[in-house]
């Protein structure tokens, strides 16, 4: 029942496995879908998705393969004057909807197609003849659960429609983010702060009562670590050239960023393509606002977190060369790709956010400067499951 539907939604990126797929045939035989497709939809959305950052594909799969079901024949303009005089919205019991069956569309249009040649006039309020606050299965204001509404507004949404108007697009993960989706991540970052770092200044009352306990009364003081945030983080931005197109999404982690009061330290820096001799401390990228790369070693702890955000695309020689650098004033001695080893080396945590989608990192121009910063700096999608995932890393103990 419904197979090309499991597939579609495995397509659409619907983690659904036979077991979940198995409980909706079971409760589908149960009749717990009501015999309408918005019980439909709202049961098989209940057992198979487990996640609210899945309904928006779950909608867009269900309205490609239910577009149309719901779609009602031509009805003439004498028949839609009937529905203009509708009366109130009914409500039934859910003991009365056990009275419909279940319906398909050759049946249903047979139905109204008998309908319209036999009825005579505008009916309300009834359950047989087009009509509007009744139970017919045609018309609208009214309530069948197996029905189908024509004219009028909307009192119970079609599964299709519902599902078309795509609710639920602000719960996806995968999508770019914005600022407040950033700053909704970054709180996480709290979490990298754990009970194993930080001095151990603040009296554990349990322990201490149950040491003291353990040795008879005599006092033994117990000291924990306190819960207060020790993260340090350095975000390191990518600044100009191909990055320009994706300036509104680093502007908004920059804001993000800034609105954060959740780390005990947090510091910016900036590079064009790649860090050479000198790291940067504004967006303009000038020598003239600079410290030498060697100094943030001497700056920057070894317990920083480094976040790298830049597309990792630039020519070959960019990355790999002396003197490769794209800024003709500028010289370097010696290769990007050496200089991003040391930071790799000195900061065991770190990682890099990348703005191009990944499925483009093999295929898109500078492939083989990401692959080859990709071995270097584990790398994720600038979305909300990236960097989930990169705080996830940033959290592993080394």
């Amino acid at each position: 029942m419904f197979i090309n539907f499991f597939y579609l939604l495995r397509n659409y990126g619907v983690p659904v496995s036979i077991t979940e797929w198995m409980t909706l045939v079971e409760a589908l035989a149960k009749g717990l879908a009501a015999s309408s497709l918005m019980g439909f939809y709202h049961l098989a959305r209940t057992v198979l998705v487990k996640s609210e950052t899945h309904f928006d594909r779950y909608d867009l799969a269900f309205a490609n393969y239910f577009d149309g079901i719901d779609t009602p024949i031509e009805l003439t303009d004498k028949v839609l004057k009937w529905l203009e005089k509708a009366l109130p919205p009914l409500h039934i019991s859910p003991e009365e909807r056990q009275q419909f069956k279940d319906w398909d569309l050759d049946e249903l249009r047979r139905q109204l197609e008998e309908r319209l040649r036999d009825q005579k006039g505008e009916h309300h309020g009834g359950g047989n003849w087009i009509g509007t606050g009744g139970t017919s299965r045609f018309g609208h204001s009214g309530y069948n659960p197996a029905g189908v509404r024509l004219g009028g507004q909307s009192v119970n949404k079609s599964a299709v429609k519902v599902a078309a108007e795509r609710n639920f697009r602000g719960f996806r993960t995968d999508e770019t983010l914005g600022v407040r989706q950033f700053e909704v991540a970054l709180r996480k970052l709290r979490q990298l702060s754990s009970k194993v770092e930080g001095p151990k200044e603040e009296l554990d009352i349990d322990e201490t009562i149950k040491e003291t306990g353990e040795k008879g009364g005599m006092l033994h003081l117990v000291w924990s670590r306190g819960r207060k945030n020790m993260v340090k983080v350095a975000l390191i931005m990518d600044s100009g050239g191909s990055m320009m197109p994706y300036l509104r999404i680093c502007s908004q982690l920059f804001t993000a960023m800034n609105r954060a009061s959740h780390f005990k330290d947090l510091r910016f820096f900036f590079f064009h393509n790649c860090v050479y001799q000198h790291i940067y401390l504004d967006p303009s990228c000038q020598v003239r606002n600079s410290i030498r790369t060697e100094d943030l070693f001497h700056q920057l702890g070894s317990e920083y977190k480094v976040i790298f955000l830049g597309d990792a695309s630039m020519a070959p020689s960019e990355l790999l060369m002396v003197d490769g650098a794209i800024d003709w004033y500028y010289s370097n001695p010696e290769p990007g790709i050496t200089w991003l080893q040391r930071i790799a080396d000195r900061f065991s945590h770190s990682v890099w956010l990348n703005p191009i989608p990944a499925a483009y990192w093999e295929r898109t121009y500078g492939s083989y400067t990401i692959n080859l910063i990709r071995e270097l700096f584990p790398m994720f999608e600038l979305t909300v499951e990236g960097l989930e995932g990169a705080i996830k890393k940033l959290k592993v103990r080394k």
